[in-house]
C-alpha cells in the first residue's frame, strides 16, 4: 500500500482549493490524496473540526466569493442562537447571496438569494447576515416557538455575575424594522406572530417553549427571570419565570439538574429558598414540555386553583 507523502505543517487546521498550487505548492495530484477530507466541492481539508459549525465554513472559505456571506440557520449558528436538535444536527451551510450576485450550488450548499437591504455582521472573521436579519430569514425555517426562542436569545445576551445583561446581539427596535423590511415574502404572517412574543431577558430555548405553553393554555404570561427576595429580604433569587401574585415560581431543569451532583445539591437548596420566602416553586422538565404538556398544564392549573383559594380565603 503505497504512502502519502506528509504535507508541511502549515497545512494543518486549514482549507485550500485544490487548484490553488500556487499557495501551497503542492501537486495536484497530492491535494487529491484520500488522507485529506473533501467537505465541499474543489475543496480539500487537514486537521479541520468539520462537526463543528465554525470548522465547516472555515472549509468553505476557499469557495467564498463576493457577495456571498453565510445566512439563515448557519448564521444563527454562528451567532450561538438555540435552534432545535433537528438543525443543529444538518450539516449544510446555508449561503446567501447578496443583491446581484449569483447564489451558491454544490454538495453541502444551501444557497438563497438576499433583499438588497440586507445588512452584514462579523463573527470571528466569518461574515453573515446581522441578527436582525438572520430572525427575519429564519421565519421560513422554523416554527412559532423556535422563531421566538431564537429572538429571545438575541436580543437577551447573557447574564454577567453583576446581573447585567451582556452580549446582546440586537434591540426589539432592530428587529422590528427587519420584520417591516421584510415585508409580505413567504412565511411572513409567521414572522410577525413571532415578533411581539420576543422578551428580553430569556436565558434558554426551554423557557421560551416553557413561557409559550403556558400562555398557549390560556394561563397568564409569567414575567421573565423577575426578582424575588429570599433570606429575609437580604438575597435575590432570579426563577426562570415568575408570577408574582400568585408567588408561583417555574424552575425549568434539564438533564445536567440531574446528573450533576453539584447542580442537583444547589437546586434543592435554590427550591427551599423561595419555599421559606413564601413562594411555590413547579419544577419544570423536558418531558413536561416535549412529550406530555397536558399533563403538566393540568399540574399548573391546579396549584394556581389551590394558590388562589387561599388567596380568596384570607
Amino acid at each position: 500500500m503505497s504512502r502519502h507523502r506528509s504535507l508541511p505543517p502549515r497545512l494543518r487546521g486549514t482549507a485550500f482549493a485544490v487548484g490553488d498550487r500556487a499557495l501551497h505548492g503542492e501537486t495536484n495530484g497530492r491535494l487529491r490524496g484520500s488522507d485529506l477530507e473533501a467537505p465541499f466541492w474543489g475543496v480539500r481539508s487537514v486537521d479541520v473540526d468539520l462537526g463543528d459549525v465554525f470548522g465547516r465554513c472555515a472549509a468553505f472559505s476557499p469557495r467564498l466569493r463576493p457577495g456571498w456571506v453565510f445566512s439563515h440557520l448557519t448564521a444563527a449558528a454562528l451567532l450561538g442562537a438555540p435552534l432545535p436538535n433537528s438543525c443543529k444536527q444538518a450539516t449544510d451551510l446555508h449561503i446567501g447571496a447578496l443583491h446581484g450576485v449569483q447564489p451558491a450550488r454544490g454538495r453541502g450548499v444551501v444557497g438563497h438569494r438576499l433583499a438588497e437591504a440586507t445588512r452584514t455582521t462579523q463573527v470571528r472573521g466569518f461574515t453573515l447576515t446581522a441578527p436582525a436579519d438572520t430572525f427575519a430569514l429564519l421565519a421560513t425555517m422554523l416554527e412559532l416557538p423556535d422563531l421566538v426562542a431564537v429572538g429571545d436569545f438575541l436580543v437577551s445576551g447573557s447574564r454577567s455575575r453583576g446581573g447585567s445583561r451582556v452580549d446582546i446581539h440586537t434591540t426589539i427596535d432592530e428587529l422590528t424594522a427587519a420584520v417591516t423590511a421584510y415585508g409580505s415574502r413567504r412565511s411572513a404572517r409567521l414572522l410577525r406572530a413571532a415578533l411581539p412574543l420576543v422578551r428580553i431577558g430569556v436565558d434558554s430555548r426551554p423557557e421560551t417553549h416553557l413561557r409559550l405553553a403556558l400562555i398557549d393554555a390560556g394561563i397568564p404570561e409569567p414575567s421573565v427571570n423577575p426578582p424575588v427576595q429570599v433570606d429575609g429580604g437580604t438575597a435575590v433569587l432570579h426563577p426562570d419565570l415568575a408570577e408574582p401574585r400568585l408567588r408561583i415560581a417555574y424552575e425549568y431543569e434539564g438533564d445536567l439538574h440531574r446528573t450533576d451532583q453539584q447542580r442537583f445539591r444547589t437546586d434543592i437548596v435554590r427550591r427551599e429558598r423561595f419555599e421559606a420566602a413564601g413562594w411555590r416553586v413547579v419544577r419544570v422538565t423536558a418531558h413536561d414540555l416535549f412529550v406530555d404538556r397536558a399533563s403538566f398544564i393540568a399540574r399548573v392549573r391546579r396549584l394556581r386553583r389551590l394558590v388562589e383559594s387561599a388567596h380568596s380565603a384570607r
